[in-house]
């Protein structure tokens, strides 16, 4: 298949629908990598926070399994009743505040998880926006070299969904490309 290029344009107002699709698609396209850029930041935090929520979390109960052990042992072992009270009492303290902490601490930890995959929703859609939007500027740039008016149509479907997936995510919508995602996830 041969296409003619040529100097001149036999339909200037097909190159002028290119050339205004572009423009558009294009400016929003680097305002939705910017937002996007800023989303990633966010979900390194909220992961990175998880991470060492449940890390505090497993050390905490770490220590109270060692408090309890150590519990039982000194309470078995002693000779003294009385003077390993003061013991006993001490590591009950532990357990006590470890058995307290550990509830919030798995509790924050969960909290930046969901929070990172809430973030991951707008990532993905802003993902498909990039894809949807770079696909819809490509069909137009051949639009305009092929002199078809149907590739233009196909273009703005393309651009339109680029533009439905950016507004998702610039305004919060729950709508989830969750085919598109597992398909390129």
């Amino acid at each position: 298949m041969e296409i003619e290029v040529s100097a001149e344009a036999k339909d200037k107002s097909l190159n002028r629908n290119v050339a205004i699709t572009v423009v558009i698609l294009s400016v929003f396209m680097g305002l939705c990598g910017i937002k996007d850029g800023n989303i990633v930041q966010a979900m390194q935090a909220a992961q990175s926070a998880s991470v060492d929520g449940w890390n505090e979390y497993q050390a905490t109960r770490t220590k109270l399994h060692i408090a309890e052990t150590s519990r039982v042992q000194i309470a078995a072992l002693a000779a003294d009743p009385v003077r390993a009270a003061p013991v006993l009492a001490t590591i009950d303290r532990d357990i006590a505040k470890y058995r307290a902490e550990a509830p919030r601490l798995a509790a924050q930890a969960k909290a930046q998880s969901d929070q990172y995959d809430a973030l991951n929703v707008h990532d993905d859609q802003f993902d498909a926006s990039d894809a949807a939007i770079s696909t819809a500027i490509s069909i137009a740039a051949v639009s305009a070299l092929a002199e078809s008016g149907w590739l233009l149509g196909a273009a703005w479907a393309f651009g339109a969904f680029g533009l439905f997936m950016g507004l998702c995510g610039f305004l919060g919508w729950g709508f989830h490309p969750a085919l598109l995602s597992g398909l390129l996830g």
